[in-house]
């Protein structure tokens, strides 16, 4: 509590202090002013357009890729060789909207027919790709 010295009542100062607010008032206002004009873009881009075709009534059926632990693959419950795959992934990547490539692997299928099948999806230009997996055990 501040205490008067000019006066002599010798009571307590009833009026404020401004002097930190004023010192926070323009710390702020220096902030802003330096960050203000970072906010806009200097550079421009040409920047793509939304497809207007899309319309969010038409739901795209995921493509459903089961892989057992010995390396047969099953797309949609049906099965498929490798070659198979590719031509249905290459036919897949061209559809407007892309459906999504949902993989369902065994846990003890090993990494390298997962990876092979990734690879053969992004060759063909499949960019939608999940995983299903389950809950914890």
């Amino acid at each position: 509590m501040a205490m008067s010295t000019g006066d002599s009542s010798g009571g307590p100062m009833s009026e404020i202090n401004v002097t930190p607010l004023v010192d926070v008032m323009l710390v702020l206002l220096i902030i802003f002013m330096i960050t203000a004009p970072l906010m806009s873009h200097r550079i421009t881009v040409d920047l793509p357009t939304a497809n207007p075709k899309v319309s969010d009534s038409e739901p795209v059926t995921p493509m459903d890729l089961a892989v057992k632990p010995d390396g047969t693959m099953y797309l949609d419950d049906v099965e498929v060789t490798e070659a198979e795959l590719k031509s249905k992934f290459a036919v897949a990547a061209q559809q407007s909207p892309q459906p999504e490539l949902q993989i369902r692997a065994d846990k003890t299928t090993e990494y390298k027919i997962v990876k092979k099948v990734l690879a053969d999806a992004k060759g063909q230009g499949m960019v939608h790709v999940g995983f299903i997996t389950t809950g914890k055990e």
